[in-house]
């Protein structure tokens, strides 16, 4: 569909729902068994309802209707109901504490939250008029607002009122960007916004009916979003959701459903790889050697790009574990790294890799696949610019966008948006450069940069980078100082922050590659720590809050040599 002719997020959706009626759009699994599925007409119809239903509760056009649900066919249904209903939707991680879920919604002031039972459940009590339950066990008697009411209760049949007319400038979104920590950012972003953006992503790669994507991401996630959500229904594709997210169950339904298209963040795609790399160790020298040159074989014929039932044919093995039918995985969130892209694109498994952030809607660059690459993350898409501030002597500065893409700043708080938003430019925070063919190289945050004694710029991404063979469960590099803050900078050491493999021994391999590294980049220490690090709901590492941890459950004297 041509997206540039529509006003609005809800009048595109509707007139593509209509256009698909009878398309398969929603499939849900509950572990090996599927609960649920629904045609585009079928959504539609629900939708409609669940809008009259919101209308009929007092939410007006223009009130904000935040979500707390996880990933199921529910959250898509109800995303659709508000804005046919008007509302401004604002879509809340699930995956966070009842305390954090609260202050987000005390920051955004909805007149309606929307929210499934577990996460109803976290609450003792909200400053919100209106709540709408799902699933609520019968009996269960609920309370916590002015109103609360279940999903269920909803008429089946009802025509909710006209949408009223809403354009391009008007809000669609309030979405809060990674992190909790501190003053919150709620991204405002407009009808505009989506609309161009999916005309972007949509010239790269389009969707069709037949295609199926497996969201896993959270859908209040800028990418599961508009690759999981908005991209599906307007193009008649399927989207599939399994409630049980275990690593068996990813597997499962990937074969199932012969899923073609999937987004990622790098630590799924490299736990595919340690998968796959473990079957291909396990065989016998003759059948390595037979696969390796069926490898190599499909790398030459897919020089010039992906030919994917060449590619299924040759290695039909290695599909099957994923399905059969992979077309392409989607991987952003934080640095992939480059080999392991390479990898699954000599399997036949297209890596697309981006960048994006949620003050910009999703993507602000992105890979194609002809020619397909894996250095750098991508070419700016089309309606975006962008420009590097303040270069420094290797054409590394600060990363800033301007487009139609570009929200129109943070909610109620106009000294982060001026912060931001600089004569029409977004200033990200992101460092990097544009090669010669204005491709996007990222090296990593500027609050990150590491300065050594010698002026040198040290990125930790690119560091980690150097250690990501190691057999470990995660690793992470700080200054020594941002661990142990109000030291001397001189002499600082640069520290790997290693959570261990169980029964593995580190230590040998890690001192072998730190050796490679040129000298001021070297590693000066190793603290080991025994717990996850703290992520983000789209799995970015909190640099912030893991140094914070190391520093006050670790003495300087804890550090390990090389």
């Amino acid at each position: 569909m041509d997206v540039r002719g529509y006003g609005s997020l809800p009048e595109l959706l509707v007139d593509a729902l209509r256009r698909h009626p009878s398309a398969t759009l929603l499939v849900e699994a509950h572990r090996k068994r599927e609960v649920a599925r629904r045609t585009a007409a079928d959504v539609l119809k629900e939708a409609r309802a669940f809008a009259a239903y919101l209308q009929s509760l007092g939410v007006a056009p223009g009130d904000r209707v935040a979500m707390l649900m996880s990933n199921q066919s529910r959250w898509s249904i109800s995303a659709l109901g508000i804005f046919l209903a008007g509302g401004v939707l604002v879509p809340l991680d699930f995956k966070l504490s009842g305390p954090e879920q609260a202050a987000l919604l005390a920051h955004s002031s909805p007149r309606a939250v929307v929210i499934e039972y577990p996460e109803h459940r976290k609450h003792d009590g909200y400053d919100v008029p209106l709540v709408v339950v799902s699933e609520a066990p019968d009996g269960i008697e609920l309370s916590g607002a002015a109103q609360v009411v279940r999903w269920e209760d909803h008429p089946a049949a009802a025509t909710p009122a006209p949408v009223p007319a809403v354009g391009r400038d008007d809000l669609a979104t309030i979405v809060y960007s990674s992190g909790t920590g501190g003053r919150p950012k709620g991204c405002m972003l407009t009808h505009g916004a989506y609309l161009a953006q999916l005309d972007a992503l949509l010239e790269r790669f389009p969707m069709a009916p037949g295609d199926r994507y497996f969201s896993i991401l959270p859908s209040n996630h800028a990418i599961d979003f508009m690759v999981g959500f908005v991209g599906p229904f307007v193009c008649g594709a399927t989207v599939v959701h399994q409630r049980t997210l275990r690593p068996e169950l990813l597997r499962w339904t990937m074969q199932r459903y012969e899923i073609t298209h999937m987004s990622v963040v790098p630590l799924i795609l490299e736990a595919f790889e340690r998968q796959v790399r473990e079957k291909l160790d396990d065989l016998s020298g003759w059948r390595r050697a037979a696969v390796d040159a069926v490898i190599a074989a499909n790398q030459r014929l897919t020089e010039r790009g992906p030919r994917p039932e060449v590619s299924r044919r040759l290695l039909q093995p290695i599909h099957a574990a994923f399905g059969g039918r992979l077309k392409l995985l989607i991987c952003g969130g934080a640095y992939t790294p480059r080999s392991t892209a390479e990898f699954f694109y000599d399997l036949g498994i297209p890596v697309v890799i981006g960048y994006g952030l949620t003050e910009a809607c999703t993507v602000v660059s992105v890979h194609g696949l002809e020619p397909w690459r894996a250095d750098g993350v991508g070419g700016i898409v089309a309606g975006v610019e962008v420009r590097i501030h303040e270069p420094d002597a290797d054409g590394i500065g600060e990363v800033c966008v301007r487009g139609p893409t570009v929200m129109q700043g943070y909610l109620d708080d106009p000294e982060q948006t001026a912060e931001v938003l600089r004569e029409g430019w977004l200033h990200t925070g992101d460092l990097g450069f544009l090669d010669a063919s204005h491709h996007l190289h990222l090296v990593g945050r500027s609050k990150d940069v590491i300065v050594t004694p010698g002026g040198k710029n040290i990125y930790p991404e690119d560091i980690e980078h150097a250690f990501r063979d190691l057999d470990v469960e995660e690793l992470a590099v700080f200054a020594a100082n941002t661990l142990w803050p109000g030291r001397n900078l001189e002499g600082e050491l640069l520290v790997a922050v290693v959570r261990p493999t169980d029964g593995v021994a580190f230590g040998p391999a890690l001192a072998a590659a730190n050796r490679k590294l040129p000298d001021f980049k070297r590693l000066g220490g190793v603290i080991a720590w025994d717990e996850e690090f703290p992520r983000t709901a789209s799995m970015k590492l909190k640099r912030k809050a893991l140094a914070a941890e190391v520093g006050e459950q670790r003495a300087r004297g804890d550090l390990r040599s090389v």
